[in-house]
């Protein structure tokens, strides 16, 4: 059976978790490609070595050639270095900068036609920088941090009102990291709004936690981040795009006019599918969310 074919560029725990998780979902072929081309070879081959175990028909191959890379439909830029102590935020950002460049430089030679998602942190900027970079059109490259937001919000409300996550509708929107926007006005629990199954009080904790959802996981790990749930968001997003369902999704996508917000990749509700980002859902926000979605593009554009 032939595959769709996915090149995840960086071999760490998020793109070789999200490399399993397509395999194991029977979704693409996955190409891990690293600067260090030995830890994407030898991930690959321990993730081959489970093949048989797992079933899973798709095949997953290391490198550090992007000549591997060739026809990929789409492309995950996970590459980047985390903020490390005594480094600015400008020091990240211009590292980063030059990786995402560096990537660009690789795949897209490789891989003209393909969708590029990209993880790399600060992702809303790193996404901005990518656009400007690649000159691709608008739906074919975007970001994730909104899935991933998303399923923390999703997990925080379940924890609070017993409901199982396949029974919860929420999404968070913004930026992502502070600026984010959970929408617990817009949340539903068992088809109920939220606002009526909890109190003010117990919401604003939800939104907390959310808000807050990486860095617990960095405070109890105490080395490294979360990438477990950053590998399934990812996986998330690839699969709605091979195997379109309709179903709304938050994107790091360009807004050009939409929330009257313009020229701009920020988090947004969105549909995508096998051209990328098909199309942009503009909510019913309040008037309180709207000012905060704006200041969280204004934040973005101030990195920029």
């Amino acid at each position: 059976m032939a595959y769709p074919k996915v090149t995840i560029v960086g071999a760490g725990n998020v793109g070789a978790n999200a490399g399993l998780l397509l395999a194991c979902k029977n979704l693409a072929d996955v190409v891990l490609i690293d600067v260090a081309d030995g830890v994407a070879k030898g991930k690959a081959l321990d993730l081959m070595h489970m093949r048989s175990n797992e079933q899973f028909g798709p095949t997953i191959l290391g490198t550090g050639d992007y000549s591997d890379t060739a026809g990929s439909n789409i492309v995950v830029v996970t590459a980047g270095v985390p903020r490390k102590p005594g480094m600015t935020r400008e020091d990240l950002l211009k590292v980063n900068s030059g990786i995402v460049r560096s990537v660009l430089e690789g795949a897209l030679p490789a891989s003209p036609d393909a969708l590029f998602i990209f993880v790399t942190n600060p992702l809303d900027v790193m996404t901005n920088l990518a656009f400007d970079i690649a000159c691709l059109p608008k739906q074919r490259l975007f970001g994730m941090g909104g899935v991933l937001d998303t399923a923390r919000f999703i997990h925080a409300i379940s924890q609070k009102t017993g409901a199982e996550p396949a029974q919860i509708e929420a999404l968070v929107i913004g930026a992502h990291g502070e600026g984010m926007l959970p929408l617990p006005r817009l949340a539903t629990a068992n088809g109920t709004p939220l606002p009526e199954l909890l109190s003010a009080e117990e919401i604003e904790t939800i939104t907390s936690k959310t808000i807050n959802g990486g860095a617990a996981v960095v405070e109890l790990l105490q080395t490294g981040s979360a990438f477990y749930a950053p590998a399934s968001s990812i996986a998330r997003m690839v699969e709605e795009i091979l195997k379109p369902t309709g179903r709304v999704l938050s994107v790091c996508a360009r807004l050009e006019g939409e929330y009257g917000i313009d020229g701009i990749h920020m988090c947004v509700p969105a549909v995508l599918g096998r051209s990328g980002v098909e199309r942009i859902v503009e909510l019913e926000l309040n008037d309180e969310e709207l000012d905060r979605l704006r200041a969280a593009a204004d934040s973005i554009k101030a990195q920029l």
